[in-house]
């Protein structure tokens, strides 16, 4: 599936995508240790049975990614020229081993780029939930996004 053009993409349009994952250890342990991040959060389960969470916590970052990952087949795949930031990144509720996360994401905001004819930029909200429909993540991201052709 192609995603959507600047023109397709109006602000209040709701996607909720129909991916889904399951996170699994594997993909914690990799993010983590490809990413130079040593936190024992992540990778102790020893240490981290004594925190609060009782377990080890999924990598932030990898949630981020995953989240964003999860919309490109509806909204910006092969329309997309570049992200321009992401802002109000947030956590509410941590990641754990076996969660499995679903994505939905609101146009909050979009206007014609002025150096580019070609182009507009969209604002996303992209909110995930786990299996128990609590919210995991939550960002705003800019997008320089493709305008049809006419």
């Amino acid at each position: 599936m192609a995603g959507l053009y600047f023109d397709e993409l109006m602000v209040g349009r709701v996607f909720d995508h129909e991916w889904t994952r399951t996170v699994t250890e594997m993909d914690n342990t990799l993010f983590s240790t490809l990413t130079m991040n040593v936190q024992p959060l992540h990778l102790d389960e020893h240490f981290s049975a004594t925190t609060e969470f009782g377990q080890r916590i999924v990598n932030s970052l990898f949630t981020l990614g995953l989240m964003i990952g999860m919309t490109v087949n509806d909204t910006t795949l092969r329309t997309t020229i570049a992200n321009l930031g992401m802002t109000d990144v947030r956590f509410p509720k941590p990641v754990f081993h076996g969660d499995t996360l679903r994505v939905r994401t609101e146009v909050i905001s979009r206007r014609e780029s002025k150096s580019r004819p070609d182009a507009g930029l969209v604002e996303f909200e992209h909110t995930a939930f786990n299996q128990r429909d609590e919210m995991v993540a939550v960002c705003r991201r800019t997008a320089l996004m493709r305008r049809k052709k006419a």
